[in-house]
C-alpha cells in the first residue's frame, strides 16, 4: 500500500527541499552566510512564537462570552499576550541580531585576497591584480574571467564591486550577504568560506532584459589548488592542437572577435567584452546558462540573442555550421 503524506507534511516536505542547493542561504559554507543563517532560524522561532500567541488569543477570544467576569481575563490576556509578549519577543530577537552587523561588515588583514567585480549588462567581469614576482622587478600577470569566481577555503575574500552600467546587486547566498553595485562608486564585501564546493552566485537587484540569466559559479576550493589554478590563469592562450581547432582559431580572428575579446598571447587585448584567454576551463558559459563543451559553445555563437535578450553580443547565424563548430572548438581548447 502505498504511502499517503498528510497535505500539511507533503507541503513542509517541499518547502525544505527549496532551501537545498548551491544558491541555497539556508546550507550556509561561510563564516557571514552561518551568521545570517543562525539570525533566520532565531527569527524564525520568534515570529513562530508571536503567531501561536495570536491564535491562541483568537480562539479563546472565539470561546469567551462578551459579558461576565471573562471578559475581564480576556482583556488581561490581550494585553499580555498581544503586546507585552510580542514587543519582548522582537525586543531580544532585535538585542541578538544588532551585535553581528559589525561582524558581517569588518574589513578582511591588509595581506587578504582581493577580487574586482564589474557588473555588466548582463554578466560580471572578475579581476584577480597582478602581483609582485618575489627577486624580480616584474609583476606576475593580471587574471581576469567571466562570471566565475575561484576561492581558497578557509581565508578572508575582499570583493571590490563596482558597476559600469546600472545598479546591480552581488550575492553568493552559502558564502555571506550581499551587496548592492553603483555606477561611478566601489562597495566592499568580505567573505570567508569555510567549505570547498561549487556554489551559485546572482544578482540581487533588477537590472533590465537578462537580469534572471546574469548568474555566476563560485568554486571553493584547497590553497595549494588554488595557488596552481592561478598560475595557469596567468599563462597566455596556449595554441590549439587539432586541425579542427586551428580552422577555428583562424576564423575567430578572422571574423572580428578580437575587437571586444581578449585572448592573451593571440588577440590584442579588449574589455568590452569577457576575456576568453582560458574561456575552455570554465565550467559554465553565458553567465552560468549553459554547460561549457564544444556543442553550447556552438549554439551560443549561433544563438546568443535568443538564449539572453537583450544581450550586446551580435549572433553568427550567417556563418556555415562548420565554421561555427570549428570556433566552438578552438574556444573549447583554450584551458
Amino acid at each position: 500500500m502505498p504511502l499517503r503524506l498528510p497535505p500539511l507534511a507533503g507541503l513542509l516536505a517541499l518547502w525544505l527541499a527549496g532551501c537545498d542547493g548551491p544558491q541555497s542561504a539556508l546550507q550556509p559554507a561561510g563564516q557571514g552566510a552561518e551568521r545570517i543563517a543562525n539570525v533566520f532560524w532565531w527569527m524564525l522561532g520568534g515570529a513562530a512564537c508571536v503567531w501561536l500567541i495570536m491564535i491562541g488569543l483568537a480562539i479563546q477570544s472565539i470561546r469567551t462570552s462578551a459579558e461576565g467576569p471573562a471578559i475581564r481575563r480576556t482583556r488581561l490576556l490581550i494585553i499580555g499576550g498581544g503586546t507585552l509578549l510580542p514587543t519582548i519577543v522582537l525586543t531580544t530577537l532585535l538585542l541578538y541580531s544588532l551585535p553581528l552587523l559589525p561582524e558581517l561588515l569588518a574589513r578582511p588583514p591588509e595581506d587578504a585576497l582581493r577580487i574586482d567585480v564589474h557588473g555588466k549588462m548582463w554578466w560580471w567581469r572578475v579581476s584577480y591584480p597582478g602581483e609582485d614576482h618575489p627577486g624580480s622587478d616584474d609583476e606576475l600577470e593580471a587574471v581576469e574571467l567571466a562570471n566565475e569566481i575561484r576561492l581558497p577555503v578557509g581565508e578572508p575574500v575582499e570583493f571590490r564591486l563596482t558597476s559600469d552600467d546600472v545598479i546591480h546587486a552581488f550575492w553568493i547566498p552559502s558564502l555571506g550577504g550581499k551587496v548592492d553595485m553603483f555606477p561611478g562608486r566601489q562597495t566592499r564585501l568580505t567573505l570567508h568560506p569555510t567549505k570547498t564546493g561549487t556554489f551559485r552566485g546572482a544578482c540581487a537587484e533588477y537590472c533590465g532584459d537578462s537580469h534572471a540569466l546574469m548568474n555566476f559559479d563560485v568554486i571553493v576550493m584547497a590553497r595549494d589548488e588554488f595557488n596552481e589554478w592561478l598560475a595557469k590563469q596567468r599563462a597566455p592562450a596556449r595554441s590549439p592542437s587539432t586541425e579542427n581547432a586551428r580552422r577555428g582559431q583562424q576564423l575567430f580572428l578572422q571574423s572580428g572577435c578580437p575587437a571586444c575579446h581578449t585572448v592573451r598571447g593571440m588577440a590584442e587585448r579588449s574589455r568590452i567584452a569577457p576575456d576568453l584567454t582560458h574561456v575552455g576551463s570554465r565550467q559554465t558559459i553565458g553567465a552560468s546558462i549553459l554547460a561549457n563543451d564544444e556543442g553550447q559553445f556552438a549554439h551560443w555563437i549561433a544563438n546568443v540573442d535568443d538564449i539572453k535578450p537583450g544581450v550586446r553580443m551580435p549572433h553568427f547565424k550567417m556563418l556555415p555550421d562548420d565554421d561555427i563548430a570549428a570556433i566552438a572548438a578552438f574556444l573549447e581548447e583554450l584551458q
